[in-house]
């Protein structure tokens, strides 16, 4: 006598996605470029007067003659940015005074440059500190250099 087995139904496999791997892949990712962004050296940009500049016709054949200086050339301002200070025609501020001193620099109509020359003893957080807030001042351009120590 053969005997029949009750079939019972039975659920579709589902598969399950295992989030443990993956997270622990992205704290390696995390932990890896937190670790490598700060051995990157930041580059600063080098000062090069138009005079320095070489300047060459617009068929690149040679050097064209010097551009006319403007009747009125816009306020430059160099700022020389230390720990925690901005030193400003030989005076110290804080990040405090930076409002007022960007104020000063021109106004819409026309507006003031900057060139800030960085010192060693500078954070990175004080060189953002400081774009940020120039960013919305009248300020016509912000030029950074690398200042001496």
């Amino acid at each position: 006598m053969s005997q029949s087995k009750l079939k019972l139904p039975t659920r579709p496999r589902s598969y399950r996605f295992a989030m443990t791997p993956l997270a622990d892949a992205m704290f390696q990712l995390l932990i890896f470029f937190m670790l490598t962004s700060s051995l990157t050296p930041y580059s600063l940009l080098t000062l090069q007067t138009p005079a320095e500049a070489p300047q060459e016709d617009q068929a690149g054949l040679g050097p064209s003659p010097a551009p006319q200086a403007p009747s009125t050339p816009p306020d430059t301002a160099i700022w020389t940015l230390d720990a925690e200070t901005i030193v400003v025609g030989g005076q110290d501020f804080t990040f405090d005074d930076l409002d007022a001193l960007a104020d000063a620099l021109g106004t819409e109509a026309a507006p003031g440059n900057v060139v800030i020359l960085i010192r060693d003893t500078a954070r990175v957080q004080d060189v953002t500190t400081v774009l940020a807030r120039l960013s919305g001042a009248n300020v016509g351009s912000v030029r950074v250099a690398q200042g001496a120590q």
